[in-house]
């Protein structure tokens, strides 16, 4: 089976209140723009010269199978915080790939976006690739009752 390459890529979040976990999700998936497709949960590749673009520019198939790398948190416990982020690092050389880190925690957001944006520069250093710029994005969220927060970068193709 042949799959095509994504060549552009979408940084997404949400954060959602639900009556159980598995709805405060959904809720989450739907505020980013993704809760009306199946999530493929990818490894943290991002295809060599991919271009960003905007959920609201692409037209994800309903039900559709989507790949993305993601953050997700959720709990229970009213007034703490849980906080997810994503970041990409792009490469000077647009031969290369890049690479997606994610990250959660009962964290503020500054923390975790801290540490996922670390992460990539790890990931480069590891490769011995030069990283050009780290693209991010984070959200946090205080529990209410039963809460969820979700950050992707979302592959798709034009």
């Amino acid at each position: 089976m042949m799959v095509k390459t994504p060549n552009i890529y979408c940084l997404v979040k949400g954060a959602a209140e639900g009556r159980t976990r598995l709805n405060a999700f959904d809720k989450a998936l739907l505020a980013a723009g993704v809760g009306d497709t199946n999530l493929m949960r990818m490894s943290s590749i991002l295809p060599p010269a991919a271009e960003e673009t905007n959920i609201r520019d692409i037209i994800l198939p309903k039900g559709g199978l989507i790949p993305l790398a993601y953050a997700t948190i959720d709990g229970t416990t009213p007034g703490r915080l849980i906080s997810a982020a994503i970041a990409v690092g792009i490469p000077e050389d647009d031969r290369e790939p890049g690479v997606i880190m994610e990250f959660e925690d009962h964290a503020s957001l500054s923390n975790v976006e801290d540490i996922v944006r670390q992460m990539v520069v790890d990931g480069f250093e590891y490769r011995n690739r030069k990283l050009k710029e780290i693209k991010s994005i984070g959200i946090e969220h205080k529990i209410e009752r039963c809460g969820a927060v979700f950050t992707a970068a979302v592959l798709w193709y034009k």
